[in-house]
């Protein structure tokens, strides 16, 4: 990774911390804070979003009957996601023990916090769920992906591909073959490294 590359992947980080305060002031704002992995309400409120709860009835009324219809092949999905996310976790406990690689903390990817709000009907609810396991299941299968990539094949692509995960940035160029040779194995003691492989900016920091 060039120095311009550094300087500009460090900026990232620097946002993205600046944008995590930014964030932690609206929870404050809307009267909620996380205490461990438990959201916490301030007293009082948990009533006033209950208030706002649309029932099940007016809800379906309200529905296109093109949302209706398609529900049960949108929760047919359940089952390749639950079918990945158990393999995943046996591959990365199996693959990664052996490759001394840390494994990934699935809880960090999936959360199922949104039922709590109290403005969401069973129906509502029951969805967020569902878009919070998918998409939680797609982000820890990725980490997992990412880790395994970085192990075995950290080459930057010839063509540009959209939203590549975090690693990406500090891979090898592409067509580098004298660094694919010389800097593999430090790839693989970087994310071998304790606190590394956990460390979400940890792809940012060059390697020597």
């Amino acid at each position: 990774m060039t120095a311009r590359m550094e300087k500009l992947a460090h900026e990232i980080v620097r946002l993205q911390a600046e944008l995590d305060r930014e964030i932690e002031h609206r929870r404050k704002a809307f009267g909620w804070a996380v205490k461990g992995r438990l959201v916490q309400f301030e007293q009082g409120l948990v009533a006033e979003q209950r208030a706002l709860r649309t029932s099940v009835a007016h809800f379906l009324a309200r529905s296109a009957i093109g949302s209706i219809v398609s529900a049960p092949v949108i929760y047919s999905m359940i089952v390749p996601l639950v079918l990945i996310d158990l393999w995943t976790s046996l591959y990365q406990a199996i693959c990664f023990r052996a490759y001394s690689i840390p494994r990934v903390k699935r809880s960090d990817y999936i959360a199922l916090d949104r039922g709590q709000l109290g403005y969401l009907n069973w129906i509502e609810a029951l969805n967020c769920s569902f878009c919070g396991y998918g998409n939680g299941v797609i982000a820890y299968v990725r980490e997992v992906a990412s880790r395994t990539e970085q192990y075995w094949c950290p080459i930057k692509h010839a063509i540009r591909i959209s939203a590549p995960h975090d690693r990406y940035i500090s891979f090898l160029e592409y067509g580098d073959a004298e660094g694919y040779r010389a800097r593999l194995e430090a790839f693989r003691d970087q994310l071998r490294a304790p606190g590394n492989a956990t460390d979400e900016h940890s792809s940012v920091r060059d390697i020597a």
